[in-house]
């Protein structure tokens, strides 16, 4: 673990993968340091933002280092079921990578829970770590210049919703009616860091 200020207002806690750092989101979620007004997730990193009315750079990174965060732990903000049409046209090629055959890829992608890690790439777009490796994948070779939204897709580790139209080089096994982003929703984002998600074959 290193910690380092990032301006006046925030202290970045880099770690060495994606398990550490939702161990110690999970942790720090449950039980934020005094002054810390967010918390924001990423691949290797964790940023605190801080008041600086109520607190300073060095009393939150002692609390950082005096956390306990437990190996395997991941936050819970809930939960949300995406209902996904599993037609996608990546489909095929999903299953010929895994060995499932595309039955097993829906399978596979329907019986986990899906916990979203980080957010970015496009306002919306939750990264989703699942319990089962099976279904871990290559990016496209050639991404696509464009993605339709409500696209479910998988590349690596990590399954996502594609929030809106846009270029992307995941592989696409279905689609959801459900938005990922809309600004008359509040919170606009219907998957945050946190939320834990459960995809149901429509």
């Amino acid at each position: 673990m290193k910690l380092l200020p990032c301006a006046d207002q925030g202290v970045l806690v880099e770690l060495a993968d994606l398990d550490e750092v939702l161990a110690l989101y999970a942790e720090l979620v449950d039980a934020p340091p005094e002054g810390v007004v967010d918390l924001v997730p990423a691949a290797r990193t964790l940023l605190l933002r801080i008041d600086p009315q109520r607190t300073d750079l060095r009393r939150v990174a002692r609390a950082v280092l005096a956390a306990d965060p437990r190996s395997g732990t991941r936050p819970d903000a809930g939960h949300v079921e995406v209902p996904v049409t599993y037609d996608g046209e990546d489909l095929a090629e999903v299953a010929r990578l895994t060995g499932l055959g595309e039955r097993g890829v829906i399978e596979a992608h329907t019986s986990q829970e899906w916990t979203v890690a980080f957010c970015g790439f496009a306002p919306g777009f939750g990264y989703l770590v699942g319990t089962d490796d099976r279904l871990e994948v290559p990016r496209r070779s050639t991404p696509r210049t464009k993605v339709p939204a409500g696209a479910v897709a998988l590349a690596g580790e990590f399954t996502g919703v594609y929030p809106r139209e846009s270029p992307g080089g995941w592989q696409l096994i279905g689609h959801t009616p459900v938005q990922a982003w809309d600004l008359d929703r509040d919170p606009p984002a219907l998957l945050s860091p946190g939320i834990r998600v459960r995809f149901v074959e429509a």
